[in-house]
């Protein structure tokens, strides 16, 4: 499944880019975050709580950045463990460039699921998956903008 977005963000792209690879700051914008922790150049370990539809699992898994062109793009590959509920498997390619304002910021999307959450129907996978990825972006743009006025 693929899903695209994007995001006019009121910060320079040095401190957008500083945020994107930021271990707090993505903590704080993943959906059902209970924790992270590693660094860009290893991967960050993360634990994840979802409910989707009626299957609530906790996720565990690893974040990796590849791609990776300062400050102009990289690509966020994640992949986590959630027992019987199944596995979720994503890349997030992240593109910045200058705008008048500060920064724009667009985003493609890839996922695969699989187990029960699988099972749930296309439909509804397809519409959770696209909350989830506006849900990070937009937390993250209000993070950014909001740092940025301190």
């Amino acid at each position: 499944m693929e899903l695209s977005g994007e995001q006019s963000i009121k910060a320079k792209r040095t401190v957008v880019w500083a945020a994107l690879t930021d271990q707090e700051t993505l903590k704080a914008c993943i959906p059902g975050c209970q924790e992270i922790s590693g660094s860009i150049e290893d991967g960050f370990e993360a634990t994840v709580v979802q409910k989707i539809g009626p299957v609530k699992a906790t996720f565990c898994g690893i974040v990796t950045f590849e791609d990776v062109e300062a400050p102009d793009s990289l690509v966020l590959s994640g992949e986590g463990k959630g027992g019987a509920a199944g596995f979720a498997k994503g890349r997030a390619r992240v593109d910045l460039s200058d705008t008048e304002d500060g920064t724009h910021l667009s985003y493609t999307v890839t996922s695969e699921i699989g187990g029960k959450l699988a099972q749930l129907g296309s439909r509804l996978i397809k519409g959770v998956s696209q909350k989830l990825a506006e849900q990070f972006f937009i937390r993250f743009r209000e993070i950014v903008e909001t740092e940025n006025l301190a």
